[in-house]
């Protein structure tokens, strides 16, 4: 196999890959085929996901644990062919999200009661957003000068420093950027809070029409509603293949990595870890103060938390989401969708909260520096705004540090922050498990706090179940 069509165009050229694609097969079917009645689709995914981080862990140990494990055939072969599974399920799920946003937005509005408050649901949405973006920035900064992140072995990053920071935003800049000049543009660059105004926008137009001149907007108001419940349909047709894709996403992760890049920034990933981790008792705790057991939403996500953990795109997450808010937690359409949609872009906890936070302490302190109080208010104020223009797909928290070091004078030393980029998969997983769980929780406050909820539903331990069942059939 040692030719141009094995090693370039078929990309097997060694038998370990070989092997490694066969096992990965037969681990597929060996989940796909768990029974239905012991293994309900939660089960599933958690299932793939243990056996994706073994599969992972083979590869590496397989690989003697190199330095630089894309340098050896079998890993390279072995990882490129895993995501054409992993990468193409979360292709499919991302061809969704730009017809979802833009028609379920649409359909909220044109189906409001009309004593609903459309005003009311986006000052509440912003509202409890930025408050929450806030504590988790407030979090951030605090475990980082708590563990003092970055203090130690800062000569040996400076001399590694020689990235150049990609783009830096300013405040101004970041909010002008999500106002739609051009919704084809909107659509291209996944705007998702632009493409949110746009179809606000439409809907409302309709709406008003619809008061005057019904027989004329009918056709339209039809359209929307069929092609709602077809993107839907669609959804739930991909969905069912997630623990499928768990299993190559995971183990393409762990086997990518090698084990010494990352040790090198260790207690920055377990600070990171553990910062996602208060932020969710954090959620937890706002969930009950509006009177809703945290335990039951915890239960009802967990599906959708490994999807976002082993998927790293808040946006790929999105039809799940809203089906998750919707179809389980009793969560009126309306807020599902426009708090849901919003939170793909704008006040993400984890990219656009903790993680820039804790890059902010990381570099101060490799620079010799303290963190202060006046350091402290103005990162949390920076960050805290310049996450309403984050865009929730893989890799773009790089973009939300970068702006949270330029608006505190940090932008100059950003390349200080290159042993945390090399080990951006890993970090990125509970990143954005923590936004998607973030935008559960702040559409069932906001929600909430309107009275639509359906408590009935939220408390139904059964509820969402037959219907996911019967889509994914």
């Amino acid at each position: 196999m040692n030719n141009v069509f094995f090693q370039q165009f078929l990309m097997i050229s060694d038998f370990k890959t070989i092997i490694f694609l066969a096992i990965l097969f037969l681990l597929i079917t060996i989940v796909n085929r768990l029974p239905k009645q012991k293994f309900n689709f939660s089960a599933k995914v958690m299932v793939a996901t243990f056996v994706g981080l073994l599969l992972g862990l083979a590869i590496q140990v397989t690989a003697g644990f190199p330095s630089n494990p894309m340098e050896l055939t079998f890993v390279r072969e072995s990882t490129l062919w895993f995501s054409l599974l992993g990468g193409g399920f979360i292709s499919l799920i991302r061809m969704l999200v730009i017809p979802l946003v833009m028609v379920s937005i649409i359909h909220v509005i044109i189906n409001m009661k009309e004593d609903a408050n459309l005003g009311d649901l986006v000052k509440r949405t912003l509202t409890v957003t930025l408050a929450m973006v806030a504590i988790s920035v407030a979090v951030g900064l605090g475990l980082g000068i708590l563990f003092n992140v970055g203090h130690v072995e800062s000569g040996a990053v400076l001399a590694e420093g020689t990235n150049k920071i990609r783009e830096v935003k300013n405040i101004v800049d970041t909010l002008k950027a999500l106002i739609p000049s051009n919704p084809v543009e909107a659509m291209v660059s996944l705007n998702i809070v632009g493409l949110v105004i746009f179809s606000a926008i439409v809907g409302v137009a309709a709406k008003r029409m619809s008061k005057k001149y019904m027989a004329i907007v009918k056709p339209f108001f039809d359209l929307i509603n069929a092609l709602q419940k077809i993107i839907v349909s669609m959804a739930m047709s991909i969905i069912k293949w997630m623990p499928a894709a768990v299993i190559p996403l995971l183990a393409n992760t762990i086997a990518q990595k090698g084990i010494s890049a990352i040790a090198e920034v260790g207690k920055f990933i377990i600070v990171l870890y553990l910062a996602v981790a208060i932020m969710f008792v954090i959620q937890m705790i706002a969930v009950s103060l509006f009177g809703m057991n945290p335990l039951t939403y915890v239960k009802k996500c967990t599906s959708l938390l490994i999807l976002a953990f082993t998927s790293r795109s808040s946006v790929g997450c999105l039809p799940v989401t809203i089906a998750t808010l919707t179809n389980k937690l009793g969560v009126s359409e309306s807020t599902a969708s426009f708090v849901g949609s919003f939170g793909t872009t704008a006040g993400m906890q984890g990219c656009a909260g903790v993680f820039p936070a804790l890059t902010i302490v990381f570099v101060t302190h490799m620079s010799g520096n303290s963190v202060d109080m006046t350091l402290f208010a103005m990162a949390v104020i920076v960050v805290a705004i310049s996450s309403l223009g984050i865009a929730g797909i893989p890799g773009t928290a790089t973009m939300a540090a970068s702006v949270g070091l330029s608006g505190t004078g940090l932008a100059a030393l950003f390349p200080m922050i290159n042993p945390i980029l090399a080990i951006d998969p890993i970090i990125d997983m509970p990143r954005t498990m923590l936004n998607v769980i973030g935008s559960v929780t702040n559409a069932l406050m906001v929600d909430k706090s309107l009275g639509q909820i359906d408590m009935t539903m939220y408390n139904d331990p059964t509820a969402g179940n037959e219907s996911n069942s019967a889509e994914m059939e």
